[in-house]
């Protein structure tokens, strides 16, 4: 089954924000940003500006007519900065204008009066301020203090870990324009229509009922858009608002870089016990999370850090701290795996520092620590259906992993000056929003007289294929050709209160909602069947549009089928309503089950390094991966394949780069690297475990979008152990991303 959306995709005709038709009268907005990191706005001085012909309005926040506040967990952050910015780039005011090029002209003649203030980046220095987002949290097991006398190997480190720009094809935008009886409707890049829907209806003072928000689909998300889509999304809608015109804002790409959040950077302190046998005994570990000027998503970010700081592993003595600094940048949000892989890179450098010091492969130390069925993670979940052991032992076995170990030993000791280097990530990964409130989801399915299907979800679309994944719920439940089914845009009237496409929930949450509706809807079908039949409904299915009676195919078609449901009046609408059942979380002892199932596997890479230039090549990534039961194995092969080299990107190439006065220096395609093709590994191999997936996973085929993504921390760790092979006294410096340059500098350190 392929992608419903290829062919539109290669052949334009796929509509996203900027494809839609404007309205006549359509105004265009930009925006004005702090041209400093934080300082007290003196003056705001529009009169140039609106000198300029074509010209319509500047709104600032004495324009707002509810509130000026956006912050969805916590009430900080505003949509246009009132007396004070915290961040270059924080919107102050919207130029609105009737071309979009009068809009930004206009924006630079925008003046703005200052008092600048010291900014704070490091999120150690905001620490020690007093500079929190939110208070502390801690995850712990055991008694750590305890054991560390029984431990023979005592390892303590630091990590720096940079963050990660999002560089989505289409960068942040909204379309927004009045409707007849004070409404308003948003056309949003935004993986949280009912995010959108509550900011611009809090924003513009009215109830949520006047504020339609539509989503066809994304030019890509990976996080940046579940929460700060909302805020652009919210200045378009004012504007129309405002102006009583239809108003378009669309960030051009320098903008979208510099006003946007980014993957939270961390610096941490950790320390690790092991025992003779290469136990882990004991791991304690402080992390700063650099939150940057407000908290967004920071809170729920920090937490999904803590449940996964132990990785694939179980140690039955920990205490994981994480702090969530503020600091004078750009609010840091959600990106594909939400903190998950800062959590997983800490245990993991922690097993490399401590397999340098012991003088054994960090291979060795993984496998000896691999999570058994019923292992109890230190949030309290005991491991169930554990894939952890299965993975990598296929690993070793399909990718012959020590013939692979000693070919590259072989081509070291033979060449001096490449060298090449391989190292293992295992997985696991939880699925479920850790907001327990979150996992809901439902779905609007319409058969019509003509035996058509038309299905409305709160799935997002953004080239992961979700809508192709509900297509075939819709088919194979049904009994029906996929090409009766029809997958609308995601639509605030149409399915109300929804979750958004994260956490690789969107396929799950949805997908039953589906199923659920689709049950109720074949069980009236059947009914009719039955009485058409004069036989029990019990007999019955439908397979291939044909009702099948005990096995056997009938006479009656679907079609036949509908038409006769219709006439005795037999509701063809349903909607369906799902929560995750099972899990639960308790904050105030920091214990549960908040997690419905794991996504495990075990990912190899191997790299070749320049100990001339400091330059590497990506050679091969081998993965085993536990896709459960995958109802569509080439969309999920995408995503491991894309998530893959976007996780050796975050740990290689792409650095992000801020001033002391938090201005970002990385702020164009010429100096903010991301993997192109010639970067990219030169082969990626994957083969799925021979495994049942679970049964809350939708078919039991298991989430994907996220998991794939930490695979790539074991390139960085690769060219590590390339590093060492060409200089023996080089000591793990656990600094990321390791660009080309720092690569170099590691390459001589001590010689």
């Amino acid at each position: 089954m392929k992608n419903i959306d290829t062919i539109g995709h290669v052949t334009g005709k796929s509509v996203y924000l900027d494809d839609i038709p404007t309205i006549s009268g359509t105004l265009h907005a930009a925006v004005v940003g702090s041209a400093i990191a934080h300082g007290k706005i003196l003056k705001v001085d529009t009169t140039e500006a609106l000198r300029l012909d074509g010209v319509v309005k500047v709104i600032t926040c004495t324009d707002i007519p509810g509130e000026n506040q956006i912050g969805g967990i916590v009430e900080d952050e505003t949509l246009l900065a009132e007396g004070e910015v915290h961040y270059q780039g924080q919107p102050i005011a919207v130029v609105i204008a009737k071309t979009e090029r009068d809009a930004h002209k206009a924006a630079k003649m925008v003046r703005i009066d200052y008092q600048e203030l010291e900014p704070v980046t490091d999120p150690r220095i905001a620490k020690e301020k007093g500079l929190l987002l939110i208070p502390p949290r801690t995850f712990s097991m055991g008694n750590p203090n305890e054991v560390w006398s029984q431990c023979k190997y005592i390892v303590e480190d630091s990590i720096e870990l940079g963050g990660q720009e999002h560089l989505y094809i289409e960068t942040q935008g909204a379309y927004a324009y009045p409707v007849e009886g004070g409404y308003i409707k948003v056309h949003s890049s935004t993986q949280g229509p009912t995010a959108v829907q509550k900011t611009v209806a809090r924003v513009l003072g009215l109830p949520m009922n006047l504020i339609e928000v539509d989503v066809v689909r994304l030019g890509g998300g990976f996080g940046g858009k579940e929460d700060q889509a909302s805020g652009f999304a919210a200045m378009a809608a004012l504007a129309a608002h405002i102006t009583g015109k239809p108003v378009k804002l669309v960030l051009p790409r320098h903008d979208d870089m510099r006003m946007t959040g980014k993957r939270h950077p961390y610096s941490g302190d950790f320390r690790i016990g092991l025992t003779a046998d290469l136990k882990i005994l004991a791991f304690e570990t402080t992390l700063y999370q650099n939150g940057g000027a407000a908290a967004d998503l920071s809170p729920a970010i920090m937490e999904r850090t803590l449940f996964h700081s132990t990785g694939s592993y179980y140690i039955p003595n920990t205490r994981v701290t994480v702090y969530s600094c503020k600091t004078n940048l750009p609010p840091n949000t959600a990106f594909r795996g939400f903190g998950g892989p800062q959590g997983m890179f800490v245990i993991e450098s922690a097993i490399a520092k401590a397999a340098e010091t012991i003088g054994v492969s960090a291979i060795e130390i993984q496998q000896a620590n691999l999570l058994k069925e019923n292992d109890e993670f230190q949030y309290g979940q005991k491991a169930e259906n554990v894939n952890a052991r299965k993975c990598f032992a296929l690993a070793s076995e399909k990718f012959d992993l020590e013939n692979l170990r000693q070919s590259i030993e072989n081509y070291n000791q033979n060449n001096k000056y490449s060298k090449r280097g391989l190292a293992v990530m295992p997985l696991c990964f939880g699925i479920s929003f850790t907001n327990t409130a979150m996992n809901q989801a439902r779905a609007l399915v319409h058969i019509y007289q003509d035996g058509s299907v038309s299905v409305s979800t709160g799935a997002i679309e953004m080239g992961q294929g979700v809508n192709t994944k509900m297509a075939q719920v819709a088919s194979i439940l049904l009994g029906i050709d996929i090409s009766r089914v029809k997958i609308h845009s995601t639509n605030t009237t149409r399915v109300a209160n929804t979750s958004p496409t994260a956490a690789s929930s969107g396929a799950d949450l949805n997908g039953n909602a589906l199923r659920i509706a689709i049950a109720a809807l074949k069980k009236r079908l059947l009914k009719v069947a039955a009485e058409l039949l004069e036989c029990s409904d019990d007999e019955l299915t439908i397979e291939n549009e044909t009702v099948i009676r005990n096995g056997a195919p009938t006479a009656l078609k679907w079609n036949e089928l509908v038409k006769k449901a219709h006439l005795k009046r037999v509701a063809l609408t349903e909607n369906g309503h799902y929560a995750t059942p099972v899990i639960y979380f308790d904050k105030t002892k920091e214990k549960g089950h908040p997690f419905a199932y794991h996504v495990y596997g075990t990912g190899v890479v191997t790299i070749t390094l320049d100990c001339i230039r400091g330059t590497y090549t990506i050679d091969d990534v081998y993965i085993v991966h536990d896709f459960g039961n995958s109802i569509n194995p080439l969309i999920d092969l995408g995503q491991v394949e894309g998530a893959v080299v976007q996780g050796i990107g975050w740990l290689t190439l792409e650095e992000l780069a801020f001033d002391s006065k938090g201005r970002l220096l990385s702020n164009s395609l010429s100096t903010y690297k991301v993997p192109d093709i010639h970067f990219a590994p030169k082969s990626i191999q994957c083969i799925p475990l021979p495994t049942n997936g679970p049964e809350l996973a939708v078919l039991r085929s298991k989430a994907i979008g996220e998991p794939p993504f930490m695979y790539g921390i074991a390139a960085y760790f690769a060219i590590h152990n390339a590093i060492k092979a060409f200089n023996p006294s080089y000591s793990i410096k656990l600094t990321a991303p390791l660009t080309p340059e720092r690569v170099l500098m590691h390459l001589y350190q001590g010689r």
